[in-house]
């Protein structure tokens, strides 16, 4: 079986998901978290130095140095403890003349502070700005200093660089994305894992390969002719196919067989037991409400448990009928009824003449059925010296008389018997079909007339035998399927003889031709290698 191969795997589908997931959320994570990671970040050190400007510009060490009341030195001792137990990067006090009181280089302490964004804090404001001083550009919180008089005395700067800033930023978004791959390196692997035991779980089948064993089991459920039935483990009905619900239906069961226990909707079906004991059963009888099944059950073991139980079954019936149609044993026993019944009538005829005491009469239909059957009796012995072939074209001559229609056969030759006596068999299967097929075509004719011609070769062992009616015809459209298994114009139950014919041809490695015309007649003609028997073979 061959499948149309998927350009990705299972395995590679699944995986390519999870990175589409993985890279999906990494832009994600950094278009939405990172920014307001970043946002947050930036206003925990705004609070953060706000928080230690106002610390200072309250110090009651700051705001005594500034009144001249304490040495101005301490106030940079003051500032580096602060700035270290803090963690910002710098904290400058400075006067109302923007002279620094304190910084973290020692050397700028007595200058000017540098900015330009400072002179607001000398209003009395309070407020954060971004700007490039001395140590580079960085984030500051600028408080002003009140005397104890009330008065602004100075003023307090305290700052982060903004290059820690975006460090501190860069750390944290760093962790965030490790998070994400740690997550998609795991997520990757569990997808391989699955994604593996999805493979053995398929028996290593594709999606698409899945899809087209579905379609085809369904196919086939649907068009085979006979029925199937599964169960599970517990002997529930799992999957019934069209003609098991037909059958059902025969034998009166209109129940909806899905999930019901199989033994209660077809007692002794024996699936429990095929459960039970994993033994296969074929070819076995059950009769159901009346009507007999040829059944077969074979148990579903998988990693050596029985899972479940497969029950296909046809009525015994049918299966007696399509025997009797491939075997040809139907065709002789159509022949010999034929004559049986043409032979009942006749004495009933002698009998009533006997009665009625018509015995000059009686002579002379005697004699004349006796020379008619004689007639009848020498020409076909002498043209087919086959015995079985040569009683079966006397039944069909019956038949016909009793379909009201005629059947002439003819032949300048004589059809010796065959060597192989299987051809005898094959022989009967395609006249008998043809004869049969032109007997039918004929009733809506006003010449009710077939015509059998036998033409053997001796020196070249080919038998041709061409079979015309005066029939309705076949449309041009029917000429091919008319050879096919079930196809007929009759109604249901029928279109197997045709079928049959071609397939013995086949077999025997003849050939076959039709032709024909609507409203005037068929003719078949068939030609077969036919290898005679020598008079001395006997």
């Amino acid at each position: 079986m061959r499948f149309k191969k998927s350009f990705f795997s299972l395995q590679t589908r699944i995986v390519m998901l999870i990175l589409g997931v993985f890279v999906l959320s990494f832009f994600v994570t950094d278009f939405l978290i990172s920014k307001r990671i970043a946002s947050n970040i930036e206003l925990n050190k705004i609070d953060k130095i706000s928080y230690v400007g106002r610390m200072m510009s309250n110090s009651a060490l700051v705001i005594e140095a500034l009144e001249g009341k304490r040495d101005h030195n301490e106030i940079q001792t003051f500032t580096n403890k602060i700035t270290k137990a803090t963690d910002v990067d710098f904290i400058v006090v400075m006067d109302m003349n923007r002279i620094r009181k304190s910084h973290p280089d020692q050397t700028k302490v007595g200058k000017l502070f540098v900015g330009g964004d400072e002179l607001n804090v000398f209003k009395g404001k309070e407020y954060v700005s971004t700007a490039k001083g001395t140590l580079g550009v960085s984030l500051r919180a600028f408080s002003p200093i009140y005397g104890t008089d009330g008065s602004q005395i100075g003023a307090v700067a305290v700052g982060i660089l903004l290059a820690n800033v975006n460090q501190e930023i860069s750390y944290n978004r760093m962790i965030i994305f490790t998070g994400i791959g740690v997550g998609g390196l795991v997520g990757l692997m569990g997808a391989l894992i699955l994604a593996r035991r999805i493979k053995r779980i398929l028996f290593g089948l594709e999606p698409l390969e899945i899809s087209q064993l579905l379609e085809e089991r369904n196919a086939m459920l649907q068009s085979t002719r006979e029925g199937f039935l599964a169960v599970d483990q517990y002997n529930r009905i799992t999957v019934v196919n069209p003609e098991a619900i037909r059958l059902f239906q025969q034998a009166g069961i209109d129940e909806e067989p899905i999930g019901k226990d199989a033994e209660e909707l077809l007692p002794g079906s024996r699936l429990r037991m095929v459960l039970k004991t994993g033994n296969a059963e074929f070819d076995q009888e059950q009769n159901i409400s009346g009507s007999t099944w040829l059944v077969n059950r074979t148990p579903v073991i998988l990693n050596n448990k029985v899972v479940g139980a497969i029950s296909t079954f046809r009525d015994k019936t049918e299966v007696k009928k399509l025997a009797e149609q491939l075997t040809g044993v139907q065709m002789y026993v159509e022949a010999l009824r034929a004559q049986t019944h043409e032979f009942m009538n006749k004495l009933h005829v002698i009998l009533g003449m006997v009665n009625m005491g018509f015995y000059d009469e009686l002579t002379g239909y005697v004699s004349h059925i006796t020379k008619s059957h004689q007639e009848e009796i020498g020409f076909i012995v002498k043209l087919v010296q086959d015995p079985a072939l040569a009683g079966f074209l006397l039944g069909k001559l019956s038949f016909a008389r009793e379909m009201d229609a005629e059947l002439h056969l003819s032949g300048d030759c004589i059809v010796p018997e065959p060597k192989d006596s299987r051809l005898t068999h094959e022989l009967i299967t395609i006249i008998g079909n043809l004869i049969d097929n032109s007997i039918h075509a004929v009733q809506d004719s006003n010449e009710k007339i077939l015509n059998i011609e036998f033409q053997y070769e001796d020196n070249e062992d080919v038998l041709t035998i061409i079979v015309r009616d005066t029939g309705i015809g076949i449309p041009t459209n029917h000429l091919e399927t008319i050879f096919m298994n079930g196809f007929s114009t009759k109604g249901n139950d029928r279109g197997t003889g045709l079928f049959l014919v071609r397939r013995s041809v086949e077999r025997l490695k003849g050939s076959l031709i039709v032709d024909s015309e609507l409203n005037k007649g068929t003719t078949f003609t068939i030609s077969l290698p036919y290898e005679g028997k020598d008079l001395d073979d006997d």
